[in-house]
């Protein structure tokens, strides 16, 4: 889609327009949580905290319209927050997400995505965008490259890439990069792959097909009360086991739901 980067965040704020209020916003070590009128709603916490945020205290009471514009911040806190909410009311009634389709956990649900396509990959040059814990673990027939900000011995660089993603036949990045801003270029450089957006940030919106996602990989909330535990006691990987569960939904054109075979 050729458009102003700014767009995507266009699209989350006009699906996010609603009049909930927000009853709790909860900013764990890993994950933040946003309960509302509607539900429940995750993204990524940002890796370094900080002490000297001006709002704790003030954020129960305001309306998801007040913060959705917040997920436009190049602050990193405020940008994660304002996804929260949007996905705290886009996800709890998504049609989209209802009808998706359940993965079922064999190993680590953290690498469930990756295990459902596992047929699909053989042989295929695969880029993942983030150093998923335990990836390592798996044994697929696959040339996997690993893009990270922060990289490790067998990561490359987040500068290159323009150069594995051109190349690459699929490729699975996560919806933090909505947060961090880094998700209209990626797309951009991917757009001859197959292109999952996968994790608990994820928004369950079919017009994310316009931007070139063919697969949606996203959580949907099965306990609460246990997520919301977890969630505040630091957990990380730990919200698969408690609070909720992996599905996939393919997109056609305009976002229209294929069943998956």
């Amino acid at each position: 889609m050729n458009a102003s980067p700014w767009s995507i965040y266009e699209l989350l704020e006009d699906a996010a327009a609603d009049n909930a209020r927000i009853h709790e916003v909860l900013i764990g070590l890993t994950w933040t949580l946003c309960e509302t009128d509607r539900g429940f709603g995750l993204a990524m916490s940002p890796t370094r905290g900080t002490r000297t945020l001006p709002w704790p205290g003030t954020l129960a009471g305001r309306s998801v319209g007040a913060l959705s514009p917040w997920i436009r911040s190049w602050n990193p806190h405020e940008a994660c927050v304002g996804m929260a909410a949007i996905n705290a009311v886009i996800n709890p009634t998504s049609q989209l997400a209802a009808r998706a389709m359940p993965i079922h956990v064999q190993g680590s649900a953290n690498l469930a995505v990756f295990e459902h396509f596992a047929p699909r990959l053989a042989g295929r040059r695969v880029v993942v965008v983030g150093r998923y814990p335990g990836l390592d673990s798996l044994q697929l027939d696959w040339h996997l490259t690993v893009l990270e900000c922060q990289p490790g011995p067998e990561d490359l660089p987040a500068q290159a890439a323009e150069f594995v993603l051109a190349e690459a036949d699929w490729v699975f990045l996560t919806a933090t990069s909505l947060i961090n801003k880094t998700f209209p270029r990626l797309v951009a450089c991917a757009r001859e792959a197959t292109l999952v957006l996968m994790g608990p940030t994820l928004p369950w919106l079919g017009e994310l097909a316009d931007w070139g996602v063919d697969y949606l990989a996203g959580v949907r909330v099965v306990d609460s009360t246990s997520l919301r535990k977890t969630v505040g006691e630091g957990g990380g990987t730990r919200i698969f086991e408690t609070g909720v569960d992996y599905a996939v939904a393919s997109l056609g054109q305009n976002g229209n739901h294929i069943p998956e075979r």
